[in-house]
């Protein structure tokens, strides 16, 4: 008896098991961990306006920064004044000739855009044609922020599309906290590193400073403190280094003491020679990083920075995490705003998602009844790897945090006929090498070592099959691939692997010679 149990303990099978249960038990309830689609449960339909005239403005300030650099490349003097005045970027000069100057170096560098001088004063603004361009990319390029904010691996089959010119619509399925999405959705993630000039305590004082009057390429932006109170700064209006600049943040720990939550960033090498002129040349200057036009830190540059660094503001650990994966999905080119927004139930149907549930049931049921039949005990044990095979579908699902719609289930009862083809054809195998005499333990070896390769070449294939409709595919096409991909890896496992092992553990354990295929 003894000797048994250390067998059972010890077995392959014993080992497959355990792994699956503390998979499940992570993944336990699958009902929180595995979110199902909007044709199953409904969910949440918002409609947004992107707010495509602040992507032409941020369009001008990056042609009046990169305008501005090109004049001291060419040795000419700088404005005294900018500014961007209804779609339209101006300099001041303190002469006619510096200006004329400006606007030959305006006109050989930037084409597409209508340049005119009036006294003094350099006048640039786009094209039609550039305009419609700008709005048209705000547009697209936000959807993909969109997508890469919530759906990043693109398993979670969140419909995100275009609707007329300036309108995105998005439907959530299964959403328990339709706040904290919109929370999520409607973040600029528009993160800046701007000089600052003066601080005060309030707004007020920091006016009479500057005697009332705040210059145009500067503004007032207020940082608040771990008591609630607001600390305002007089900060440059335009940053040279944004967070189109970062190419990677993370989560960490820093700040005085080392232990604090922080977001630790990396930047681009375009981002990173920017940082630098912009650290070297001002030692000892604060440095306020503005996030959606909020001070959340503000620090003195003490070294000349250039490939990283870490932003330190009021963060607990959710915080960071949410603020660094803001900043990897990358900030939106124009604001949005919530034009609509309502719940909607499922698109099937309770009666539809019944039958469907009900079809997949009676299919699994007839082929238990079809194992059974034509491999009597083999066949039973074939079952049961299929039931192990749906299990680590389920599991595979939870942990690519997947959505579950009725074509995905379509793909694991596939999935699910296919890996009975496998058992098959090692059964078949099996019995041809038990017809000439080939002994029980030795036959069930070579009846999973001889069918190996055309199982994987099968597989394999159909693999394939899955990668293109992932990749070219939308929606409930991905999450039909997605399924049956996993469903092909849980097949592999459970053919290969999982039911050799219930063919050892009973010849072995239990000394079976014989058992009817």
């Amino acid at each position: 008896m003894i000797s048994v149990a250390r067998k059972a303990l010890f077995s392959p099978l014993t080992a497959w098991v355990a792994c699956a249960a503390i998979a499940f038990y992570f993944v336990y309830p699958l009902r929180k961990t595995l979110k199902f689609g909007m044709d199953l449960v409904g969910g949440t339909y918002i409609t947004l306006e992107v707010q495509t005239e602040k992507a032409v403005e941020a369009e001008l300030a990056g042609e009046m920064q990169a305008l501005e650099v090109r004049l001291k490349q060419a040795r000419k003097r700088l404005p005294l004044e900018k500014r961007i005045v209804d779609s339209v970027i101006k300099f001041t000069f303190s002469s006619i000739q510096d200006a004329q100057e400006a606007y030959q170096v305006a006109h050989d560098s930037i084409p597409d855009m209508k340049h005119s001088v009036e006294g003094t004063v350099l006048s640039l603004q786009f094209t039609d044609a550039r305009i419609a361009a700008i709005k048209n990319d705000a547009v697209l390029r936000n959807i993909q922020v969109l997508k890469t904010r919530l759906d990043r691996f693109s398993v979670a089959e969140i419909p995100i599309a275009r609707q007329g010119e300036r309108n995105i619509i998005i439907e959530l399925p299964d959403v328990s906290n339709p706040q904290q999405a919109k929370e999520m959705i409607g973040r600029a993630a528009l993160l800046e590193f701007r000089l600052v000039d003066r601080e005060a305590p309030t707004k007020e004082d920091l006016l009479y400073e500057v005697d009332g009057v705040v210059p145009h390429d500067k503004e007032i932006l207020a940082e608040i403190g771990n008591d609630g109170r607001e600390h305002f700064y007089l900060v440059q209006k335009y940053a040279t280094v944004t967070g189109r600049h970062v190419h990677d943040a993370k989560p960490a720990f820093g700040g005085a003491n080392g232990i604090e939550p922080v977001v630790a960033f990396h930047l681009t090498r375009e981002g990173g020679d920017l940082f630098y002129e912009l650290t070297s040349k001002n030692f000892n200057r604060p440095l306020a990083i503005v996030l959606d036009g909020q001070i959340i830190s503000v620090a003195q540059i003490k070294a000349a920075i250039r490939e990283s660094g870490s932003i330190e503001g009021k963060f607990n650990s959710e915080r960071a995490r949410a603020l660094a994966m803001l900043l990897k999905s990358g900030a939106f080119v124009a604001p949005v705003t919530f034009e609509q927004e309502r719940q909607i139930g499922p698109s099937l149907g309770a009666e539809s998602i019944q039958r469907g549930l009900y079809s997949c049931a009676a299919g699994l049921a007839l082929l238990l009844l079809f194992s059974v039949l034509f491999y009597k005990v083999a066949g039973a044990l074939a079952f049961l790897a299929l039931l192990f095979n749906l299990v680590l579908v389920l599991i595979g699902m939870a942990f690519l945090q997947a959505t579950l719609t009725l074509p995905g289930i379509a793909g694991m009862i596939l999935t699910v006929g296919m890996a009975i083809d496998a058992s098959i054809l090692i059964f078949e195998h099996i019995r041809e090498r038990l017809r000439i005499g080939v002994p029980f333990r030795k036959a069930i070896d070579e009846g999973f070592s001889g069918t190996l390769r055309v199982i994987l070449d099968a597989n394999i294939t159909t693999f394939i099959v899955g990668v293109v409709l992932y990749h070219f595919g939308t929606g409930p096409i991905q999450g039909f691939a997605v399924t049956m991909m996993l469903g092909i890896v849980a097949t592999l496992i459970a053919g290969l692997f999982f039911l050799r092992a219930l063919f050892s553990f009973i010849a072995n354990v239990f000394a079976v010679q014989q058992i009817k295929i």
